[in-house]
């Protein structure tokens, strides 16, 4: 939240780490926004758009990024990676294993997203994979030894959408 100089933002309320809602001022969503359509954009450019100083942005992206409100990535599809199928695995697992099996999926480098959830699965897990040979490996070498009661596996045939785009509001 801006103190009202141009100085680096500051939120109020939590963090981006999990502690509570993070509230960021106009200025502040209008440079996450320009940095969503094209994170290349310079902050002399950002300046320009939004009528303030190229210090100001500077600042205020540091600062952002210091409170781990947002990263600037590049993000290869899976393909360039050589990963040619895209799993979405629901697990169910020994309530007080719970943690140590999560612990060990996110180890994994086929793991892209590990979720503890509810209803059907206890995990759900989004995995990639060079083929289908890797895909039975990986169910037997990785998830076989771990305490996991039930899995079930859905390969994703075509991605219809792949974003990281969070509308600000």
């Amino acid at each position: 939240m801006s103190n009202g100089s141009d100085g680096p933002a500051r939120a109020r309320g939590g963090d981006a780490r999990g502690e509570g809602p993070v509230v960021l001022d106009t200025t502040d969503r209008e440079i996450l926004k320009i940095l969503q359509r094209d994170g290349r954009t310079s902050n002399s450019e950002i300046a320009r758009r939004l009528g303030t100083t190229e210090t100001t942005i500077r600042k205020r992206i540091a600062a952002m990024r210091e409170n781990g409100y947002f990263e600037i990535v590049a993000v290869p599809t899976p393909r360039v990676a050589g990963y040619n199928l895209s799993a979405i695995i629901g697990l169910s697992v020994q309530i007080p294993h719970l943690r140590e099996v999560s612990e060990a999926l996110v180890q994994q480098p086929e793991v892209r997203y590990c979720g503890v959830s509810t209803g059907r699965f206890d995990l759900m897990i989004e995995a990639f994979f060079t083929d289908t040979e890797h895909l039975l490996s990986f169910t037997t070498d990785v998830l076989g030894p771990l305490p996991i009661t039930d899995v079930e596996t859905s390969l994703i045939l075509r991605i219809e959408k792949f974003s990281y785009e969070w509308e600000l509001g």
